[in-house]
């Protein structure tokens, strides 16, 4: 009989930066009704904004930049489509997507 690795793995119980960082980010574009857009601006930073990613990158509200670990962690922790992650025990509801502005791909993050 072997033992499952399962019953010796700690439990996690700390939500990781990024998906608070990203929490942050959902609490501003729930209030104002929009989705959070994550931006490559090179090879150590995103820039991140909040509006309607349908629009002109103009019409984005600059929200500030994340560094690349931490927004490629946003994506190894979550996926396309309807996720659902809970930060420090506050719940989220989000579509995430893919999507072009000003000839560029983007991460979008719509919360629902």
């Amino acid at each position: 009989m072997t033992t499952s690795n399962a019953a010796i793995r700690p439990s996690r119980t700390c939500t990781p930066e990024s998906l608070r960082t990203l929490a942050g980010y959902l609490e501003l574009a729930l209030d104002e009704g929009k989705s959070v857009v994550v931006m490559r601006v090179g090879k150590q930073v995103r820039s991140v904004y909040v509006g309607n990613p349908s629009g002109a990158l103009e019409d984005l509200t600059d929200s500030g930049v994340v560094d690349a670990f931490q927004a490629d962690e946003m994506l190894m922790l979550t996926c396309l489509g309807l996720n659902r992650i809970t930060a420090d025990g506050q719940h989220y509801r989000f579509v995430r997507s893919v999507r072009y502005i000003a000839d560029r791909q983007v991460v979008v993050f719509t919360p629902i």
